[in-house]
């Protein structure tokens, strides 16, 4: 049953190429054309609440879009467990929040980390952590009626007893394969962790690693780990989303930290590397750090940093974030050559503010990307924004706010947020923020964006 929202009222906003100078304090990648007029505007729809029938604190969602059904899905923590809403109209109204099977606590276990996508036949499978019985793993469960209804369909039970598991990505090949990384430590008691005062937590220590594992029969079953980074048991990685390509290649961005001393698994400073597999995820690449010379990410950073997105002309994108011993900011790279090489980092936020700025990135038509981010770089708080990028001009605007509120900046927001294309210039983004009147928790927010190009 579908809820109705307020109707979307649109906002106008044009963005002269003039504001971009005010934005930009790196260069381009490439040198960019002079322009006369402005080359991105956009039409924003209202925000509305998806989790409003959801008591309680609601954050995290990430997003999949299935263009050929018009239809967008949401996945959160929230709703006592994993939260999902659904759009059959193109982001317009969403239906009202079920709680996904198998994410509700069994004798104290929890569940976190939702992730969700649409396979080529338009199933629906949505994956999330939980910690049962001394083992963490992601579940999957799976909808084919759009989101109607779920089923548990495969729980991935790790090889070791008393392990460490946390951020799982998932998504499907263009033959339906089902692809799933997650972070994986050996042994939980290696991981000590630093949490945030109003965020999530970060790890000091641990034998982190990034992993892979496919199905083949719609997530029933599930092969053994693939070791992405190398280094196992300890390699220093974490948060790998992963993007396929249509010949089947498997292209995969994440964190890798330098494990400073081995024996008690002390992490460094981190770097963002792509790697690739041609054969299914049994063979991986040498990892190539993608924009070495943007800087780095520090053991603090609580959110999930790196998001990956594949451009209609084959085009990788990658977005990330740095921080600096009193600065922060997200950073854009593009290969052209199957992620083997990468482009000069552009940054994207105006900003270099000491405050998170959480990076997504979406494919538009060749050669054009969107980047959002969520941050508090705003006194005012939390805020969603959005940047068009060209690979042959540069910034097509200056940064837009998509979100009308601002979210308190106390409130744990999540460490991700949706963005998605149902078509090369039409978005939806959703993104968690506690706004009154319900400042003391955090809804989550989703609005459509129409971008027009010149």
């Amino acid at each position: 049953m579908q809820v109705r929202h307020a109707p979307l009222r649109p906002l106008i906003v044009g963005l002269c190429a003039g504001a971009t100078a005010l934005a930009l304090l790196v260069a381009p990648a490439h040198a960019a054309p002079a322009r006369t007029g402005p080359a991105a505007s956009y039409t924003v729809g209202t925000p509305t609440d998806l989790s409003t029938a959801c008591s309680g604190q609601n954050a995290e969602t990430i997003q999949a879009a299935d263009p050929a059904a018009n239809a967008v899905y949401d996945v959160w923590m929230g709703c006592k467990g994993i939260g999902f809403a659904g759009s059959a109209d193109g982001g317009a109204t969403f239906s009202t929040p079920l709680t996904l099977p198998g994410s509700t606590g069994q004798n104290g276990s929890r569940s976190w980390d939702p992730a969700v996508t649409v396979a080529p036949n338009g199933t629906l499978y949505a994956a999330f952590m939980v910690t049962r019985s001394g083992l963490t793993y992601p579940v999957v469960d799976v909808s084919t009626d759009h989101g109607a209804s779920f089923k548990t369909v495969g729980q991935i039970v790790p090889p070791d007893a008393n392990n460490w598991g946390d951020r799982d990505f998932i998504t499907a090949g263009p033959d339906g394969t089902l692809y799933l990384t997650w972070d994986y430590g050996p042994s939980a008691a290696a991981v000590t962790f630093l949490c945030a005062t109003s965020g999530s937590c970060s790890f000091a220590t641990g034998d982190v690693n990034a992993v892979l594992q496919k199905s083949t029969d719609g997530g029933r079953t599930w092969s053994a780990m693939s070791h992405i980074s190398p280094g196992y048991p300890n390699s220093g990685a974490d948060s790998a989303p992963v993007t396929v390509e249509p010949d089947g290649s498997v292209d995969v961005l994440y964190q890798g930290y330098a494990v400073t001393d081995v024996p008690t698994d002390d992490l460094g400073t981190a770097r963002t590397y792509a790697t690739r597999s041609t054969d299914g995820g049994a063979t991986w690449t040498p990892p190539v750090a993608v924009g070495a010379g943007a800087g780095t990410m520090n053991t603090g950073e609580w959110w999930i940093d790196g998001s990956e997105a594949l451009g209609p002309d084959g085009t990788l994108y990658a977005t990330w974030d740095t921080q600096g011993p009193n600065s922060d900011t997200g950073w854009l790279s593009y290969s052209q050559d199957h992620g083997a090489t990468w482009s000069t980092p552009v940054q994207a936020p105006a900003d270099t503010l000491n405050v998170p700025h959480i990076m997504q990135v979406v494919a538009g038509p060749p050669g054009i990307v969107y980047v959002g981010w969520l941050s508090s770089s705003d006194p005012r708080g939390y805020a969603q924004y959005l940047r068009t990028f060209s690979t042959t001009r540069g910034w097509l605007s200056a940064p837009l706010q998509v979100s009308q509120a601002f979210g308190t900046a106390t409130v744990w927001p999540g460490d991700t947020f949706g963005l998605s294309a149902l078509a090369p210039d039409r978005l939806v983004l959703a993104w968690g923020s506690a706004v009154a009147p319900t400042a003391s928790n955090a809804s989550i927010w989703a609005a459509r964006v129409t971008v027009s190009l010149t």
